[in-house]
């Protein structure tokens, strides 16, 4: 049987967790001399992905 492919951009950005995925803050990539100290501590976390994008994630990842 072939290996299952998986998009490996989806996963590096994407974690499973018992509870979901989990994905990194947008925009912490560039130009975070113009932030705010608060804006860049804001961004600093992870959060999970919305219940909506699951079934797209889950194609991405061929259930990894």
């Amino acid at each position: 049987m072939p290996k299952a492919k998986i998009h490996s951009g989806a996963a590096k950005r994407f974690k499973k967790t018992a509870g979901g995925y989990k994905r990194k803050s947008a925009y912490k990539s560039h130009i975070l001399t113009k932030m705010t100290t608060k804006r860049k501590r804001q961004l600093r976390g992870t959060s999970m992905i919305h219940a909506s994008d699951k079934v797209l994630v889950d194609r991405m990842l061929r259930a990894r």
